[in-house]
Formats: C-alpha cells, sequence, structure tokens
C-alpha cells in the first residue's frame, strides 16, 4: 500500500501468522521469523526502487499455509514476491493515459 502522509521510514513492514490454522505460539513465532529473516535478506531491490523514486510504502506479509514453511521454500519464494511488489508498485505510480 502506498503511503501518502509522511512516515519515520521510507518502508514499514510487518507479518503475521493465522492462531486458526497454528494453534501454538511457538509455530507462530517462528513462522514469523523466518518470513522476517527471508525478508531481510531479500529487501534490497525493494529498498533502492522506493529510494530512487521518493515513495513510501507499507507492507505486510500474511503466512496463511496450513503446514509450517521450510525455510527453502521461503528463500526461494521471498525474492519473487519481492519483485512481483516492486512491479505493482512501479504499475501504480504510472500515470494513466
Amino acid at each position: 500500500m502506498l503511503v501518502e502522509e509522511p512516515i519515520d521510514f521510507p518502508i514499514k513492514v510487518g507479518v503475521s501468522a493465522s492462531k486458526k490454522n497454528f494453534k501454538t505460539a511457538v509455530d507462530r513465532n517462528r513462522i514469523k521469523r523466518l518470513l522476517k529473516e527471508n525478508y531481510r535478506l531479500n529487501k534490497h531491490p525493494l529498498h533502492q526502487y522506493i529510494k530512487e523514486n521518493g515513495k513510501q510504502v507499507a507492507v505486510f506479509f500474511m503466512y496463511i499455509d496450513k503446514a509450517l514453511p521450510e525455510n527453502e521454500l521461503l528463500q526461494r519464494k521471498m525474492p519473487l514476491v519481492i519483485d512481483k511488489l516492486i512491479k505493482a508498485l512501479h504499475e501504480a505510480t504510472q500515470p494513466t493515459p
């Protein structure tokens, strides 16, 4: 979501795992740690895009699968998600003819 009002940082990120799918806090916290770590390792293209275009954005990652994720799966998917986000932001900021 593009943010109109000024915020402290150009990008704010949140993560979530559903209590409905993961009853124990241990599982939810593990998922959130994995999401945050994989975002941290792959955030550079998004930060560069935001900085170059002078934008601000709030991003929220929700893990909605019913099985615990493997770190290898998240390592493969996070760069794809970030690239897709950059493309969506680019299309949203383009003037309509």
